[in-house]
């Protein structure tokens, strides 16, 4: 228990704005799960969902209140639900987010996640009207709930495989192979989650690459190898060399 304690109060002290954000979230959670009813959390989900209606009439309210809740469960360990929560929760935000806050300061590091989440959910409504348009998609997309921290996560899971010195590769990779994996498929098109999570995740190698390169030109350069000191002039011969010469 000691060492446990010893733990939280350094990944507070070292990541205090993420261990925030996570109390936070375990807050909002516990609040739908234990404190409201089924439909009072039915309801204040449909509120804060980003979906075609919210985003056209509260779109403020709907990203800005999308990245109080995660999308998961913390009691059911065998199911999907509580995979995903490892991935977003836990390996993102209490994992990655934490390790970019302390690595690059708060605001680089909630920015990266902010745009992942922001961007990526605003950059799907062009597909997912095309995709209402042409039939791919069932109407109830419109209204259907969507909340949560999974966008912002890959984002920051995303940049962080990218500047990983060792296994970088495979770790993008598999930050990629996540929302394929589980994709819902409309003939070629997979569900408009997947693709935010693709896009999010192309965000977050974008940031990867920048910060990369601000690091490489931070870098000193290596100083050049110092001349070889010229050999001393030999003394003529017939000279006499030495004190007193």
């Amino acid at each position: 228990m000691r060492r446990a304690a010893r733990a939280l109060g350094t990944y507070v002290s070292r990541s205090p704005v993420t261990a925030g954000y996570v109390g936070l979230l375990l807050s909002t959670h516990l609040w739908c799960t234990a404190v409201l009813s089924t439909t009072e959390a039915q309801r204040v989900v449909l509120g804060i969902s980003t979906h075609l209606d919210n985003l056209h009439d509260r779109p403020l309210r709907a990203l800005v209140g999308s990245m109080l809740f995660f999308d998961g469960t913390l009691t059911e360990i065998t199911s999907e639900a509580f995979d995903g929560t490892l991935i977003t929760l836990g390996l993102g935000v209490a994992g990655c987010l934490a390790w970019l806050e302390r690595r690059y300061g708060p605001g680089r590091a909630y920015g990266i996640f902010v745009m992942g989440h922001a961007a990526a959910t605003l950059l799907t409504v062009p597909l997912i009207y095309l995709a209402l348009a042409q039939g791919w998609y069932p109407d109830s997309v419109r209204h259907a709930p969507d909340f949560g921290i999974s966008y912002g996560a890959e984002a920051v899971l995303a940049t962080g495989a990218l500047l990983l010195r060792r296994a970088r590769w495979l770790a993008a990779a598999g930050v990629v192979a996540w929302p394929v994996l589980g994709a819902d498929w409309s003939g070629v098109l997979p569900d408009f989650t997947t693709v935010g999570h693709l896009l999010a995740a192309a965000i977050g190698f974008i940031c990867g690459a920048f910060l990369l390169r601000a690091a490489r030109r931070a870098a000193p350069a290596a100083a050049p190898p110092a001349d070889p000191a010229p050999p001393a002039d030999p003394a003529p011969a017939g000279c006499p060399s030495g004190p007193g010469g």
